[in-house]
């Protein structure tokens, strides 16, 4: 691991941290694991000013000297079965030069911290199960399959797409 690795929290209106922000994310969505696609200009024009308007939203950037070679942004929701908040990890990215560093679960083990600090019961996300050292990453830092009654199963994620305005690309 590089002795230069720094993780912080994301400060939105830091131009360097939000360049950095984008810079990560987009080289992620590029990935098959983020779906292959740059993000759309709409996204790389509002992200930053939307999450910041988030109180809700926080996101976790780490560096080695100048160069940003990962992000984690979580996103705080609740728990009506605790009547605490939750943390949803929604994003988990390390540059493909920086993996097997260990750089993740740094990266995880300060968002965990501040999810902490919210009192949060929980955290939660969603991998792809074809990403196998991500599930291993996630496995190894205590993440499991959630269910609440054994023979009900484990929760699967599911998603609906709501007509939306279209972004120009």
């Amino acid at each position: 691991m590089s002795p230069n690795i720094a993780v912080v929290r994301a400060d939105y209106g830091n131009p360097l941290h939000a360049a950095a922000l984008m810079q990560v994310l987009n080289a992620y969505a590029s990935e098959p694991a983020g779906g292959s696609h740059p993000l759309s200009v709409f996204v790389r024009e509002n992200l930053i000013s939307a999450l910041a308007a988030r109180p809700q939203a926080y996101s976790v950037l780490a560096f080695d000297g100048d160069e940003p070679v990962g992000l984690v942004n979580c996103i705080e929701g609740f728990s009506t079965f605790a009547c605490r908040p939750l943390v949803n990890v929604h994003d988990v990215a390390v540059v493909v030069s920086h993996r097997g560093q260990r750089i993740g679960a740094q990266m995880l083990a300060l968002a965990e911290r501040l999810a902490i600090e919210r009192g949060a019961v929980k955290m939660t996300m969603e991998v792809l199960s074809g990403n196998g050292p991500a599930m291993a990453l996630y496995t190894r830092l205590g993440y499991q399959g959630y269910q609440l009654e054994p023979s009900m199963g484990t929760a699967q994620f599911m998603q609906k797409l709501l007509a939306t305005p279209p972004d120009s690309n």
